[in-house]
């Protein structure tokens, strides 16, 4: 198949009137939250990629690792001629160690919430993969989305790397696995990179490098905040909390205000007292039966398991393909 790489949203997202509204919910609601998914801007999109590369941040480079120790075996498990979905795609370089492992693949369709980092992705992608048809898609990954029609009929295997699911509530994950099978179909394969439960100390330096760079990435939904809606928060008046729930096994970032203060966005005020915080993000971790449990009650078949003990890439089948299942590897 030969025809041009497209770039095209899938549905609208990230509107500036569905961004306001869901920032005045969060902020008016108790507890104070805001969506993660709005980390994910351009200035946003690139402090998450500086994270990756921090020496506390060990789940991309794990990752990495098991993916390319792994490519082969993965790639054998693809239909030919498919397509590789990536949810939230990010900068796509795992991917490519994919893509570069499996030869019968026909397309590429990087799905990511940010447009303006997709579309700083395409051209790199085009120069990287011209063997391959790229179709990128702004879309709310969490949301049902359609591929293009020129690319409808392909088999489909779908790439969720980053550990990403764990941003979910435990029911919204599932909801998530039951809605990508819905998508990649009866003879679909999916891929989800999982952070692992671990020590509370290595999990605690992950999310509070010494440089601060995930700082500044909690801090940038307010200054996004500032930029889009003309809200007047005060950043230095904000500091950066991430701490492990073990009761939940979970990573919980928050903003505290450091002080009593209001903040108006949008024509409406907003108080804070000192110490109140907003809520910004969960980073789930699983165990690799507790993750295979959620896929089996979604309707997935566990097929693969690879690992190496702090971080887990599951493959998975829909359960209508018949695939036999095999245990961790």
């Amino acid at each position: 198949m030969n025809i041009r790489s497209v770039f095209q949203a899938a549905h609208p997202v990230e509107t500036h009137d569905s961004f306001a509204a869901d920032v005045i919910a969060g902020l008016t609601a108790q507890p104070k939250n805001l969506p993660p998914k709005y980390f994910y801007d351009l200035a946003g999109s690139a402090l998450f990629e500086r994270i990756t590369e921090l020496p506390e941040y060990y789940p991309t480079r794990c990752e990495i690792a098991i993916l390319r120790d792994h490519a082969a075996a993965i790639a054998a498990m693809f239909p030919p001629g498919a397509a590789l979905i990536e949810f939230g795609s990010g900068s796509s370089r795992k991917a490519r160690i994919l893509l570069d492992a499996a030869a019968t693949v026909a397309a590429y369709v990087p799905v990511d919430i940010s447009g303006d980092f997709l579309q700083q992705e395409l051209v790199q992608l085009e120069r990287d993969l011209p063997h391959l048809v790229v179709a990128p898609l702004v879309a709310d990954f969490t949301k049902p989305f359609a591929v293009p029609d020129e690319l409808a009929a392909l088999p489909r295997v779908g790439f969720f790397p980053g550990s990403t699911i764990g941003n979910f509530e435990p029911a919204e994950a599932g909801a998530f696995l039951r809605h990508t099978s819905d998508m990649l179909g009866a003879a679909g394969l999916l891929l989800v990179g999982l952070d692992l439960v671990k020590d509370e100390a290595t999990l605690y330096r992950a999310y509070n490098d010494a440089a601060g760079v995930t700082a500044k990435f909690n801090l940038n939904l307010l200054a996004r905040t500032n930029r889009e809606l003309g809200a007047d928060f005060d950043l230095s008046a904000f500091e950066h909390r991430a701490f492990y729930n073990a009761a939940q096994r979970r990573i919980e970032m928050h903003l505290v205000s450091m002080k009593r203060q209001r903040v108006r966005i949008n024509g409406i005020d907003i108080g804070f007292g000192r110490g109140e915080t907003i809520h910004t993000e969960n980073s789930y971790k699983y165990t690799v039966e507790s993750f295979l449990t959620l896929a089996r009650n979604a309707g997935w078949t566990p097929a693969k398991v690879f690992s190496d003990g702090l971080f887990a890439v599951h493959a998975l089948m829909n359960l209508r393909s018949g695939i036999q299942q095999s245990g961790p590897q």
